[in-house]
């Protein structure tokens, strides 16, 4: 069958944006301090996934909710599923926005929140590309599903809930990443190393520390209470340092507590390099410091070990992939406090042929030198689909005829919920040349990108499900 896509998106785009923009108010962050039985990660996160699914039944789809963490949109009959992987929930905003995060502002082309890109904005594009395929009655052999996870930012306790009693589809995307196509994704680890407290004490005490909010961003902002008696003279140090890194950040003091801050550049963790860790350059001006011996321990390991150290160099870990690149360390979360010490929260993202199992024991064994101990570690394998497989076959040509461009096939250090199938890959939303702005300040999407997108993913459902 013969069909326009593109005039097809075009005739729906004032509805899509209006709903798109209703869609980024939602400020989804999970949430524990709102969370209930009802909406377990939080009422923010359940209201954008209430939100999906009542456009869902609106537009005649069969819905359901799994336990407040995950639901689906579906269409169509037979006994196989394609599956589109979508996420309702985001990062926190951060700091330094020069449009409200969650106010959905359309200037010059582009659509600006929290989302936008990932993973709001392509999740209505595969949104309106099956409602396209509805109306017009296209006939398909196979049902369609968009699978919605309330929990990829975090944990991804979504998809592990929902395939515990849902169908797995036969194959499917995720609308998450890059075009054209992502066949292959490193493994990705979580884990935190934990200090030992010890009793000793001195006059300068560093009362607590704390950068970043989630694992998978680097920190834009940091900040060091401490207990002195010589405030202006660290002042002057710390001025002098952040001057001279070309870092910006401020001191003041209030009474006997002195308080130093740090802000750094946010960006996604699957690549540190591309943001400024505010936590890790706050740590690299305390280890000249006289601190107690806990805190010159915790701040004196972390520079040692992660500052302007990517890649795992320092730790004995590097490696590299000639097709997935480096594994990657990102520290997400720095916190300290005189009673309890430190924590240093990882992300770290590795190629196909790393050894995860060795790697751990690698840390764990500099941990365990330093009075670190490795907790809570938890990891996703890489994931890879054949590239002469049926689904990116198709993918491949689909993306052709709708761009005239070439599908080349991408391998990335990102982990997408394509993962969670066991033929997915990620498709879009984010085009070649198009800078990446997921996780950042001023998250976009080109409103020309949203609308093309869906076209494709149109064309992409109508080509697999027929």
């Amino acid at each position: 069958m013969n069909v326009n896509w593109m005039e097809e998106v075009k005739k729906r785009e004032s509805a899509l944006l209006k709903d798109l923009q209703t869609f980024l108010r939602i400020p989804s962050v999970r949430n524990e301090h709102t969370a209930t039985q009802e909406a377990p990660l939080g009422k923010e996160v359940y209201e954008a996934l209430c939100y999906m699914l009542k456009r869902g039944e609106e537009e005649g789809f069969v819905t359901k909710n799994v336990d407040g963490l995950a639901g689906h949109l579906e269409m169509g009959n037979g006994k196989e599923i394609v599956g589109i992987l979508c996420h309702v929930d985001v990062v926190p905003p951060g700091d330094g926005w020069t449009f409200d995060p969650f106010g959905g502002t359309i200037v010059d082309g582009k659509i600006y929140a929290r989302g936008a890109l990932d993973d709001k904005g392509p999740t209505i594009a595969a949104f309106y590309a099956m409602k396209i395929v509805k109306e017009l009655g296209l006939p398909l052999a196979k049902r369609v599903r968009m699978i919605i996870g309330t929990d990829e930012e975090s944990d991804w306790q979504c998809v592990e809930r929902y395939f515990q009693t849902e169908q797995m589809p036969t194959l499917g995307f995720a609308p998450d990443a890059d075009f054209p196509i992502i066949y292959a994704e490193k493994g990705i680890a979580d884990f935190d190393l934990i200090q030992q407290p010890t009793n000793e004490r001195s006059e300068y005490i560093l009362l607590s520390f704390h950068a970043g909010r989630r694992y998978n961003m680097v920190p834009d902002f940091a900040e060091a209470a401490l207990r002195l008696t010589d405030g202006e003279a660290m002042k002057e140090r710390f001025l002098a340092f952040l001057q001279a890194h070309d870092i910006d950040g401020e001191a003041h003091s209030d009474g006997e507590t002195f308080t130093l801050r740090v802000r750094g550049v946010s960006a996604h963790g699957m690549e540190p390099n591309n943001g400024v860790n505010a936590g890790l350059w706050l740590v690299k001006f305390l280890e000249n410091e006289q601190l107690d011996p806990q805190a010159n321990a915790f701040v004196r390991f972390v520079s040692q070990y992660f500052h302007e150290d990517t890649r795992g160099r320092q730790l004995g870990v590097a490696h590299t992939n000639e097709e997935l690149g480096d594994l990657t360390i990102n520290v997400g979360v720095l916190s300290y406090t005189n009673e309890h010490g430190g924590k240093i929260g990882i992300n770290l993202r590795y190629p196909v042929t790393n050894d995860i199992v060795h790697t751990k024991k690698m840390i764990e064994q500099v941990a365990e030198r330093h009075a670190f101990a490795l907790t809570d570690f938890s990891n996703s394998a890489p994931h890879y689909v054949a590239k002469d497989h049926p689904l990116v076959q198709t993918l491949q040509r689909v993306y052709e005829e709708q761009t005239g461009e070439r599908a080349s096939l991408l391998a990335i250090g990102g982990g997408t919920y394509a993962r969670s199938l066991q033929a997915g890959v990620a498709f879009g939303p984010l085009f070649p040349n198009r800078p990446d702005v997921a996780h950042q300040k001023d998250e976009h999407m080109f409103i020309d990108d949203l609308l093309k997108a869906t076209a494709i993913y149109a064309q992409a459902i109508y080509e697999l499900a027929k």
